[in-house]
């Protein structure tokens, strides 16, 4: 039943990233092909933060991939007609969906191994 429930999971995170970017390539906004697959792992950069610590790691690897982070700067961008602000929230929604298709939830302050989707 755990299988069934997970492979259900992370079906529903790949419709979510499938529909972030049918919206991003709907906004038109046109960039060459290597900079879209750069702007899609840059949330990665919130990695950086382990190089502190695993506190501060924790809080930055969060900031760059809680899905309520991507719809408030996708909101402000709608809401302020900004498509860049629109593009940004897009990314991070659908960088954060793809992480948790592959098992890499958010973080807790002890380890970077222990995320919100188990060990890994």
């Amino acid at each position: 039943m755990e299988k069934q429930m997970n492979f259900l999971l992370r079906l529903e995170e790949f419709a979510l990233m499938t529909l972030s970017f049918f919206l991003l390539y709907k906004l038109g906004f046109d960039l060459p092909w290597w900079a879209w697959i750069l702007l899609f792992f840059s949330p990665d950069l919130g990695m950086l933060g382990y190089l502190v610590n695993a506190r501060v790691g924790a809080v930055t690897y969060n900031l760059f991939h809680h899905k309520l982070v991507a719809v408030a700067i996708l909101a402000f961008g709608y809401a302020s007609g900004s498509i860049s602000w629109q593009v940004a929230g897009f990314i991070l929604l659908a960088h954060a969906c793809f992480d948790r298709i592959f098992g890499y939830g958010l973080k807790y302050p002890d380890s970077f191994k222990h995320t919100s989707s188990g060990n890994l």
